[in-house]
C-alpha cells in the first residue's frame, strides 16, 4: 500500500530518531512514492499543528511530545521476543467499562494501546490477554498508560474464569490464523532478500519500505501469544526474517542516500500513531 505523506514523514522521523530530518531530505523520501513537495509541506504544518512533531531549526524537524511515548514502544520491536515468558494459565485484564466513549482521541489512544498489548474484548468493556509478559500485569498497566489508557481504567490478573469464560477467552485469536501470517510473510520477506541485489538503488529502496513497513507494523500489533494458543517457533523465525531484511532495507537506503550526497538521511520504519487496530485481526 503506498503510504500517505503524513505516515510516511512520521516513519522518518522515527527512523532518525534525535536527529530529526530536514524538509528537503523528507521531499525527497516522499517522492520515490510519488507524494509532491506541496502535499509533504502541508502535512509537515499539520503535523507540527498537532504536536505530533516539532521543529528543530529552520526546515528541519523531530517527533515531538505527543509521539514520543508510542515511537519508544514502536522502536522495541526488535526485541519483542524478548517480552514474553512462560504463562501459567492467567490473564492480564483491564476493565474499561466506566470510560466515555466521546472524546474520540481518547477513544482511539485507548484502543491503539489494547491492541499494541494484545488485549481483546470477552465481555463489554472487558479485555483480556494471557499473562504470559515479562514484568507481569505491573509493568503492562505501566506500559498501558504509557501508550494512552487512561489511568482510571482497572487493569489486574484475573483466574478461575468458568469453563464458558475460559473456551471464549482462548478462542478470542486465531492461532492458525496467525501462525500462517507468520509463515506467509516471513516467505515474502526471503524471497525479496533474494532477488534484491537485481533492483535499481530507487526500487531496492521503495519495495524495502514497503514490504518492511507491513511486517514491522505486524510485529507491532502481535499479541505475543504463547503456545499452545499459537505456533512460537513460527513466530520466532518470522520476526528472525524481519531483523534481516529491516537489516538490508537500511543497507538499500543508505546507497540511495549515498547516490545523492546524502550521508545522514534515515531509513524509515512502521509508526502506527493514525492506527488503533492491527493490520489482521486473527
Amino acid at each position: 500500500m503506498i503510504p500517505t505523506a503524513r505516515s510516511l514523514i512520521l516513519n522518518l522521523l522515527l527512523a532518525s530518531e534525535a536527529r530529526g530530518q530536514t524538509a528537503r531530505e523528507t521531499i525527497a523520501s516522499c517522492a520515490l512514492f510519488g507524494i509532491r513537495e506541496n502535499n509533504v509541506r502541508v502535512a509537515l504544518a499539520r503535523l507540527v499543528a498537532e504536536g505530533l512533531i516539532e521543529p528543530t531549526r529552520r526546515g528541519a524537524y523531530r517527533l515531538g511530545p505527543r509521539a514520543a511515548a508510542l515511537a519508544d514502544d514502536v522502536a522495541t520491536w526488535r526485541i519483542a521476543e524478548e517480552r514474553v515468558r512462560d504463562w501459567a494459565g492467567g490473564w492480564i485484564t483491564v476493565h474499561v467499562g466506566p470510560l466515555g466513549r466521546s472524546d474520540r482521541v481518547a477513544l482511539r489512544a485507548r484502543d491503539r494501546a489494547l491492541a499494541m498489548l494484545g488485549l481483546r474484548e470477552l465481555d463489554r468493556g472487558l479485555y483480556v490477554r494471557p499473562d504470559n509478559l515479562k514484568g507481569g500485569v505491573d509493568e503492562a498497566r505501566e506500559r498501558l498508560h504509557r501508550l494512552g489508557l487512561e489511568p482510571a481504567a482497572a487493569v489486574f490478573v484475573a483466574t478461575g474464569f468458568d469453563a464458558e469464560r475460559e473456551a471464549r477467552a482462548r478462542n478470542l485469536w486465531d492461532g492458525e490464523r496467525l501462525t500462517l501470517a507468520y509463515r506467509t510473510t516471513r516467505r515474502e520477506l526471503e524471497q525479496w532478500l533474494t532477488h534484491a541485489g537485481t533492483l535499481g538503488p530507487e526500487a531496492a529502496a521503495r519495495e524495502a519500505y514497503l514490504l518492511g513497513n507491513e511486517a514491522i507494523r505486524q510485529i507491532v500489533f502481535d499479541p505475543l501469544l504463547p503456545a499452545p494458543l499459537v505456533d512460537v517457533e513460527e513466530r520466532r523465525a518470522f520476526v528472525a526474517a524481519v531483523r534481516r531484511h529491516d537489516d538490508a532495507g537500511r543497507d538499500c537506503w543508505r546507497r540511495l542516500h549515498l547516490g545523492n550526497g546524502n550521508n545522514d538521511a534515515a531509513t524509515p520504519h512502521s509508526f502506527p500513531f493514525e492506527s488503533h487496530t492491527s493490520p489482521t485481526r486473527p
